[in-house]
Order: C-alpha cells, then structure tokens, then sequence
C-alpha cells in the first residue's frame, strides 16, 4: 500500500475494513487541485480556482438521508416527514459492502475538525473517491495544524464513495445513492451522489444533535459577524432572503456564514469555510464572494464563457444551486479564529412576497420563539410553472431539513437563552416586498434594509417611538435614519388599506395554520405571540 502526505502515525484505513491500493493523506489545496486537473475531473478557472461538475446530483436529497435507529435515537430523534430511520441491520450492510468496494482504490483521507471553541471541538476523518471532494473538506471544515494532524484521533468519520451505488432491496435504501448516518458508530455513509453539500450538511446535522442534547449549546442555521466593538449579530434566513448578503459587511468581521454554535458567553463557527451560492454573481453585487474565488477555492456546476476558462456565472444550464466552496481566511475581514461573544442583536431575515410585514420590527421574547418555530419566508410567484400567487414557505428555526431533534428543543434553548440575556435584541426584517404583494408592490431596496440593520446595531433605534403592529403585534420604529418614514410602517405604503389588512389577515391564517404542530409544546408566552386576525377590514 502506497502512501502520501501528512500522515498521523496512529492512523490506519485497514482500522475501518478500508484496504485500500493508495492512499494520499491531507494532501495540500494545491496538490488536490493538480490530482483532479491530471484526472481529467475538473479545470482552472481565470480567477485560479478548480472547477468541478458533481454529476447527476447537484443538491441534497433530503429524502435519501437516513439515521440509523437504535438505542441513542430511538426516542430522542423527531421522526416523521424529515428524519427517516434505518435498521442498525442496514447500516452493516451497506458499510460491509461500501468499504469492499473501495478496496485497492486510490482514496483521499482528510483529518479536520468541526467547532471553532475548542471546549466543543469536534475531530473528523474524512474519506474521498476523488481529490477535488477532499478539497472540499479542506475548505469547508476547520484545518488542524500539522502537528495536530500528527496525533489527532478522529470521534467521526465520514466515508463518500459517490460511485457506489445502494440496492434498495438490500440496503433499506429508497434508491440508489444514499446518506446514512449512525451516531452509535460515529459514521457517516454517503454514496451514489458526488454532491459535496451532503458532507458539510451531515456534520451538521450531527452537532444539531449533539450540542443542544447533551451539552445544552443552541446549534443554529445563521450567519454571524462582530462590529470594532466585539458586538456580536446573528443573521437566521431561508434561501432567497439574504443571510449572506446582509451578513457581508466590510465594517465588520466575519464570524461564519452558515452554521454556528451559542454557548454561555460564546458564538461559534462550526466550519472553516464558506459554501455560497454563485448564480448571477458579480464583483458589483458581491465583492467579497467574488474575489474569495481563486486558488484553494472550489467551484462546482458552472459554464464557461465560449473559448475560455472564465467562469459564466449567469449560466444556469447544469442547475441554478451554483456554489463555490473557499476557506473563510479568503474573506479579508474574517476573524480568526471564528468565535465571538454573546450576540447583541438577532436578525430573522424574511422575504414576505405579500408586502405585509413591516421592514423592521422589534420582537419581544415570546415573539422571537413564535417566529423561530415559524421560520416563515415565501416563494415569489412566477418563479414555478403553475405558480399564481407567493408560495408560503414555513422552516423551523429556518433549517427544519437539519434538525433531528423536535424543533421545540431549539426553540426553548433560544428562549432561555433570551431570558438569562435581556439586553439582547431581535428584529424581524422583511426583505421582500412593499406597498403591495408581489406583482403590484416593489421589492425593499438592499441600501435600506442595510440601513435598518446599521441602525439597529449602533443603536440608532434605541429611542425612537414605536408602532404595535395591529396584527402580528411587533413593534415597528416609526423613524430610521437613511429610510424615509412611509416604509416603516407597512399598511401607509398600500393605496388600498383595506386590501391591506385583508392580505395580512390572510397571512396571519397561514402563521397559525403552521404553528398548530406546536401548540401543545409551547408556553403561554409563545401562543400569546401569535398574530390576531382583524374582522374589521
């Protein structure tokens, strides 16, 4: 068996059934680069990063994620519509005959880790089929020095075989390609998709799992940055309202992009990297991103501009999830290491495609868990075939695919987290539309929802009266610098006011529709929150 790179001396495949022929430990970004080049299996960009195409899948598959059901999760895991058991019987199959299949393969082994706080640190082995997944894993999960790679022992590991193909009849599988996770064995089991997001994804979904569990940390679906004087904002939104984007500030650092921990006095980056979304992307619209693709980055699923090696990022033709995964020290303003203190203010990002909700309003506790359990954005209609009207979208603790624990666990952490803080603040901010539903009323421009974020973090909202929404009972400033005051209270931007509270009586109903699945879980306080439909209208 030949060998290469940095190697722990401890360190062994043959520990996990694996027999490999070759196997390249931790290589360096540049030499997982030049194995793909010379494979065949991707090229360089203009801009110096690697371009790959993950194949038939270029997203998750939620309904191909399995955990293993057993003595630790039996009772523990919310089963049901998004968490799907399997027999610990299935589990040996598939891993007694994935490792037989990666027998005298050439396989890529990556030690990394996941949490930024060493006191949750998180030691992982990861095993590729191909070099430019492992790049992945160098870029998005935090990189040990190496010396640390020396002596780390690995607590889970993580096996992707994309060329391994599941029999359903034989594996418990629904088809072919397959996630598995067992958190008895402390293993992850992807194959049948090269899609990377699968990796970053199952890490998360175990610290979602284990933090809130058995150490009482909040795991989170947010971005997180740090103003000059160490405060701290949380940034929580579904795909479309702009987490990334407004979390982006270069007056500020970086903590993360996408997925973090909140223990007592501290926020957390779980990875090492960044995972964005490059559809339509632009050195204009989005600097920082932009110029993190180069060297070391890994661009997946894109087109080239005829004739060239630039990358055609309005090309949509393999699939509109475009991404480029690239190690967070890419972003100038990153802080290192990715850790901060208690947040000072919460962001529930929203892209209400009815134009009801106010641009900004203030939560109160029982508010902010109602809306966490809501996770409420909208589909814009017209974006879908057959789409006459926004789609509603409701996401608890806006990442419901990641969370196997029932989504109350989250809920009540964030709640008592808010109540042993009450200094901090949370806003509810409506990147959608204004003055009418979509259609009629226009979307919020970016320059003023940044301008109420600023304000909320400088304090700049600290005295100003407030507005009770009739409705949803938030409390809306009635004045904010840089944003004329017509926006700020939604109901004066619609000519027809009666057809406004209409539409926001018909969210409302939408708004409890959902929260009925909680009802019997939550406090006074939470069902209190609730928005009240108005008969009056």
């Amino acid at each position: 068996m030949q060998e290469f790179g940095i190697k722990n001396p401890k360190a062994s495949l043959s520990d996990l059934g694996i027999q490999a022929s070759i196997i390249h430990w931790n290589l360096s970004p540049q030499e997982l680069t030049d194995k793909t080049v010379e494979l065949g299996q991707g090229q360089i960009t203009s801009q110096g990063a690697l371009a790959v195409n993950t194949g038939k899948f270029t997203g998750r598959s939620p309904m191909d994620k399995f955990t293993v059901k057993d003595d630790i999760t039996t009772d523990t895991v919310d089963w049901g519509d998004i968490n799907f058991g399997i027999s610990p019987e299935h589990f040996d199959k598939i891993y007694e005959d994935i490792t037989a299949y990666l027998a005298n393969k050439e396989l890529y082994v990556r030690d990394a880790y996941a949490c930024a706080d060493p006191k949750h640190r998180l030691n992982i082995r990861v095993v590729n089929e191909a070099p430019w997944a492992n790049l992945f894993c160098n870029d998005l999960f935090l990189r040990p020095t190496e010396e640390e790679v020396k002596t780390q022992d690995p607590e889970w590991v993580i096996i992707q075989a994309p060329s391994f193909m599941a029999n359903p009849a034989l594996h418990g599988t629904r088809q072919e390609n397959f996630t598995v996770v067992n958190f008895t064995k402390k293993i992850i089991l992807i194959g049948g998709t090269a899609y990377t997001g699968e990796m970053k994804k199952g890490i998360f979904g175990v610290l979602n799992f284990i933090l809130p569990n058995d150490k009482n940390v909040l795991s989170m679906h947010c971005s997180a940055n740090e103003g000059a004087d160490g405060d701290v904002s949380l940034f929580f939104g579904l795909s479309g309202t702009g987490k990334t984007t407004l979390s982006a500030d270069v007056k500020r650092k970086l903590i993360g992009d996408d997925e973090h921990g909140w223990d007592e006095g501290s926020v957390f980056n779980f990875e090492g990297g960044c995972y964005a979304k490059c559809i339509d992307l632009t050195e204009e619209k989005e600097p920082q991103i932009y110029n993190a693709i180069k060297a070391s980055a890994l661009v997946e699923n894109t087109n080239f501009l005829p004739g060239t090696n630039e990358v055609d990022f309005k090309d949509c033709t393999i699939t509109q999830n475009t991404r480029v995964a690239y190690p967070i020290d890419h972003i100038l303003n990153a802080k290192e290491p990715s850790v901060g203190g208690n947040p000072k203010n919460i962001f529930f990002l929203t892209c209400d495609a009815y134009g009801v909700l106010p641009p900004i309003s203030k939560l109160s506790v029982g508010q902010a868990m109602y809306h966490f359990l809501s996770g409420y954005t909208a589909k814009v209609a017209g974006t879908e075939v057959g789409v006459t009207e926004p789609q509603v979208t409701f996401s608890a603790c806006f990442g419901k695919a990641f969370l196997p624990l029932h989504p109350t666990k989250y809920a009540d952490l964030l709640g008592k987290k808010l109540e042993e803080n009450p200094d901090i603040n949370v806003w509810l901010v409506n990147t959608g539309w204004s003055g009418g539903s979509y259609g009629v009323g226009e979307r919020m421009k970016l320059k003023y929802t940044r301008a109420m974020i600023t304000a909320a973090m400088n304090g700049s909202l600290n005295d100003v009266k407030y507005e009770k929404h009739p409705i949803y009972g938030v409390e809306m400033p009635t004045t904010c610098p840089e944003v004329p005051d017509e926006l700020l209270i939604p109901s004066n931007t619609w000519s027809d006011k009666k057809e406004y509270h209409a539409t926001a009586n018909k969210l409302a109903d939408l708004f409890n529709k959902n929260f009925e699945q909680y009802k019997s879980e939550a406090s006074e306080e939470i069902k209190n929150a609730a928005p009240v439909t108005l008969q009056d209208v």
